[in-house]
């Protein structure tokens, strides 16, 4: 059974751009990792300063794997010298299992 991952991210106006360019930058470290199935970064409309981070992955398994090599390396690797501030001010990890999916007919 699929499982997906929310990483809610508190960023402050002045640093969405900079959170952008970040997961930009890192466009297929994750798609690589064995079980990932799905991404997105959604950017909120409605007046928060919460972004949501979106993973789907074939199993918990496959997730805890990404989260002991690729994420660790990709986060460790980010450059040379001092590392960059954090554009977030705040995270919080939601936890969900697939129960039910729907694919456009179209």
């Amino acid at each position: 059974m699929s499982v997906v991952k929310i990483n809610v991210l508190t960023v402050p106006a002045e640093q969405r751009e900079v959170l952008e360019q970040r997961f930009a930058a890192r466009a297929g470290v994750v798609e690589n990792s064995d079980g990932f199935e799905w991404f997105e970064l959604l950017r909120p409309v409605d007046g928060t300063d919460q972004y949501l981070v979106y993973t789907r992955w074939r199993d918990e398994e496959s997730y805890l794997a990404w989260l002991e090599g690729p994420r660790k390396d990709a986060h460790a690797h980010q450059g040379a010298g001092e590392r960059p501030k954090p554009a977030a001010t705040g995270s919080e990890l939601w936890s969900f299992e697939v129960v039910q999916q729907a694919a456009s007919k179209q």
